[in-house]
């Protein structure tokens, strides 16, 4: 009766166990906890953006996967965990973003974006027929007035705000890295060798240049800009 009574709590998305936890929600956790590694910094000169695409096989083309999105000029993403739910998220605060623009004839900020995605996010933890998103989402960008900010998304709707943020399979291993070398005086290049560094410690002999994405976005230009492969090399040898 017991074990009944625990498959209901936990095939419910609305329904509470008796210990006051939602499991449905639990479980997003940790399908963001088994997602590929992402990374954000906040740095002197703007932000950066760094996450590990996992190409699965020899035989696909890393750089048709897509694991970092331009929002708008001055925001970017990434993501950890369901690929395809960031991708209805960013679909929906792109269309935002360009939304407002037209009616404001200014940039969106980039606490309004991140308060959007979240709203739809907890929409999902308590609408019966639905699942929660199983994705993070780290949302980066340069306001107008040239401040720099990190937010990171959560799959239950909540948000908090960095200096630099890792999620994903990696977290444990890169975090205690981050608390120990990052430094709020970084420069992006310095961030970029940071992250590259960080993802070797923990992918080891599985590391190749091939499965990184990389964007930043410079405090000055406030501009969306990719990082190649070739120029991933050159600026961390």
């Amino acid at each position: 009766m017991k074990m009944v009574d625990k498959m209901g709590y936990d095939r419910s998305i609305t329904m509470f166990s008796p210990d006051g936890r939602l499991l449905q929600v639990e479980y997003a956790k940790k399908t963001v906890k088994q997602g590929s590694t992402a990374m954000g910094f906040v740095c002197k000169d703007g932000i950066l953006l760094v996450a590990d695409k996992r190409v699965g096989s020899k035989l696909m083309i890393p750089e048709t996967i897509e694991k970092t999105f331009k929002i708008d000029d001055h925001i970017a993403a990434t993501a950890s965990g369901i690929i395809s739910d960031a991708r209805v998220l960013i679909d929906r605060v792109q269309l935002k973003a360009q939304q407002h623009f037209v009616t404001y004839n200014s940039n969106i900020d980039i606490l309004t974006v991140v308060k959007d995605m979240c709203d739809l996010k907890q929409i999902c933890t308590q609408s019966a027929g639905l699942r929660p998103f199983g994705v993070s989402v780290l949302v980066a960008g340069v306001e107008e007035d040239g401040t720099s900010k990190l937010f990171v998304t959560e799959p239950y709707g909540l948000y908090f705000q960095y200096k630099a943020a890792v999620i994903g399979e990696g977290e444990l291993e890169i975090e205690p890295i981050l608390l120990k070398k990052y430094k709020s005086s970084m420069l992006i290049n310095d961030a970029l060798v940071l992250a590259i560094s960080s993802l070797k410690d923990f992918l080891k002999s599985d590391f190749s240049y091939d499965r990184i994405d990389a964007v930043y976005i410079k405090t000055d230009t406030k501009n969306y800009q990719v990082i190649n492969k070739d120029e991933l090399k050159k600026l961390t040898k």
